[in-house]
């Protein structure tokens, strides 16, 4: 989520409570290449609750890339990866530079071949997937679990199925041979419980869910509102529900989100984002526009920064200066004060002290 970051004591922490819970798996961290920023989360998970019931997201853009981001996974000592690869054409667009379904199932097999060969348990997602006609994501889940990928993630990155929608999707993916299925529901439109719930009924074996719903894009499934679901409307007891309340406690304090996580199209953090793609092409990434509901775009970082960020930060202000520098520069500072919160303004202003420096 913009502008979030966990330190690696908070890390531990949830880690912990969420196995205490009787959570199966923690996903921590993202692997995009050598020197993940994400190292010391992972590392520090992997003390308090072990490699086995860690999961780390890997990032997949071609051959090479991966197989630089498998070398960082096992440096970690990383035992299970989630592949993170777009499927709908805008975003394969987007990220991969082309839309073709081809080459989508082609990158699949061989990203999944890679992991496999070095021993990994391999997730492989549908990033967009609820987005994705039936007649491309069929077979590029097929191609993934003929490759050897041990569950498939599909993830509802733009909220935009109803439970009665999600079921059906859910249904044709978990008819395919040898397919365990996992569903990953945002909540712009308050249903990614309600959609949860759906995929568990079609047959998906595996239920991704945020402490409080924190996340990007109106949040994520609220984990203690699908324990307690599961509990009263499927009677499922497997969970300790003794220990939500402290376990939101601790990430909304860690998240700097007060006492409460509020969902849907109207918080300030409904349309907040760090990555220059997000903010370059929202149409990729919104349920609806912020102007509908009179809310705005906006620019929320701490550590993330990238040149390219910097840049769209820049871009209009009438302030000028070497981003490859300046970039650095303000990395720096952020790091000794603290990381406060930056949004675009803020850059702007940084820029300022800069070029005064």
């Amino acid at each position: 989520m913009a502008g979030v970051e966990f330190g690696p004591k908070d890390a531990a922490t949830i880690a912990r409570l969420l196995v205490r819970t009787g959570v199966d798996l923690v996903e921590v961290g993202m692997v995009s290449g050598p020197g993940s920023k994400d190292a010391d989360l992972v590392l520090v998970t992997h003390e308090a609750i072990g490699p086995e019931r860690s999961m780390t997201l890997v990032v997949v853009r071609d051959r090479q890339q991966v197989a630089k981001a498998l070398d960082e996974a096992e440096r970690l000592g990383v035992r299970h990866i989630m592949y993170s690869i777009p499927t709908s054409e805008q975003h394969a667009k987007l990220k991969l530079g082309s839309p073709s379904p081809k080459f989508l199932q082609t990158l699949a097999r061989s990203a999944i071949t890679q992991a496999k060969e070095r021993g990994f348990h391999v997730t492989f997602s549908g990033e967009d997937g609820a987005r994705t006609p039936k007649e491309r994501l069929v077979p590029y889940v097929t191609a993934g679990f003929e490759a050897g990928a041990d569950r498939f993630r599909l993830a509802e990155t733009v909220a935009y199925l109803s439970p009665w929608q999600m079921e059906k999707v859910i249904a044709d993916l978990t008819a395919i041979d040898g397919s365990e299925i996992e569903i990953h529901s945002h909540n712009m439109l308050g249903m990614a419980v309600a959609n949860s719930l759906a995929a568990v009924r079609a047959g998906a074996r595996w239920i991704s869910a945020t402490v409080g719903g924190i996340g990007e894009r109106g949040g994520n499934a609220p984990l203690a509102e699908l324990l307690t679901s599961l509990r009263v409307i499927h009677g499922d007891t497997r969970f300790d529900l003794a220990h939500l309340t402290e376990l939101s406690r601790v990430a909304l304090k860690g998240a700097g989100l007060g006492e409460a996580f509020q969902s849907g199209p109207t918080t300030p953090h409904a349309f907040a984002y760090e990555l220059p793609g997000q903010l370059s092409h929202p149409e990729a990434y919104e349920t609806l526009p912020a102007e509908l509901v009179g809310n705005s775009r906006e620019l929320r970082v701490r550590s993330r920064l990238t040149t390219a960020l910097v840049k769209w930060a820049l871009d209009g202000s009438g302030v000028f200066v070497d981003v490859d520098a300046f970039t650095p520069w303000l990395v720096r500072r952020q790091e000794f004060g603290g990381a406060p919160l930056l949004d675009r303004d803020a850059i702007r202003k940084a820029a300022i002290d800069f070029q005064a420096a």
